[in-house]
């Protein structure tokens, strides 16, 4: 396999030395996502500010309520997302081919994640947070929306960087990403690390992984990959031997 299919940070850079360098049209993705969500917040903070004095409890209940749903609608997000590209597609699919396809490579080299520029990581999902939620944050002037809106989006976009830092041996780590994964507000090393072991079926959501205990349970993915198969005939990847695409590679 070329080093840049063994690069989760897929990018258009041949020079060995430079594979784990985002590029700028990464880098401008990246930017417009993060312009994205600031845009977002500072709306809903500006929304919130002015309903603030005659606000009733209720209303600010409804604010927390929303902001939750939003974390936990982003974690179930990314274990539905990792589901897919990690079973199905290829390079060539439309949008997420580099995503379907590093992240084939991630499952043989899975500490190569820790090495990429977070642009590089990121920017497909920042392209999708720029396009869906830039219009909508700028159209609605609905408090209690906007707040689940740029919670799930913040979190959604940012869950390749808590997975990148679910392998990121701990003294690496910044003192309040650590701390967050004591907390279990963020991915945990030990919870992601079922997911690198066979049968490859499980443990797929990376925000915080709350969702991971339930799907896991009920076999939720291995229901759908069930159902995938019987309507298209497509075969999941995680039903491959784990020689193939599923096994580490030790560098």
């Amino acid at each position: 396999m070329a080093a840049k299919q063994n690069n989760i940070c897929i990018s258009n850079y041949s020079d060995e030395s430079r594979r784990y360098k985002s590029t700028w049209p990464q880098r401008a993705w990246f930017a417009c996502g993060c312009a994205t969500l600031l845009i977002s917040l500072a709306k809903t903070t500006l929304l919130i500010a002015a309903a603030a004095p005659t606000a009733s409890p209720l209303a600010w209940l409804e604010l927390a309520v929303a902001a939750l749903i939003g974390y936990a609608a982003a974690d179930l997000g990314s274990g539905i997302f990792h589901w897919a590209v990690d079973n199905y597609g290829t390079a060539e699919t439309p949008v997420f081919g580099p995503q379907i396809e590093s992240f084939r490579a991630h499952h043989q080299h899975p500490s190569e994640i820790t090495k990429c520029d977070t642009a590089g990581v990121l920017y497909v999902l920042a392209a999708v947070t720029t396009v869906a939620v830039l219009p909508f944050s700028l159209l609605s002037d609905d408090a209690v929306l906007l707040v689940f809106v740029v919670v799930f989006a913040g979190f959604g976009m940012f869950s390749l960087k808590f997975h990148a830092w679910a392998h990121t041996p701990r003294r690496k780590l910044p003192a309040l990403v650590a701390a967050l994964q004591d907390a279990g507000i963020i991915l945990r090393w030990s919870d992601h690390a079922k997911h690198h072991r066979p049968p490859f079926d499980g443990n797929y959501c990376t925000v915080s992984g709350v969702w991971n205990r339930v799907l896991d349970e009920y076999k939720v993915f291995a229901a759908a990959d069930v159902v995938v198969f019987r309507v298209t005939g497509v075969r999941p990847r995680s039903w491959s031997e784990p020689s193939s695409d599923w096994s580490q590679i030790l560098d």
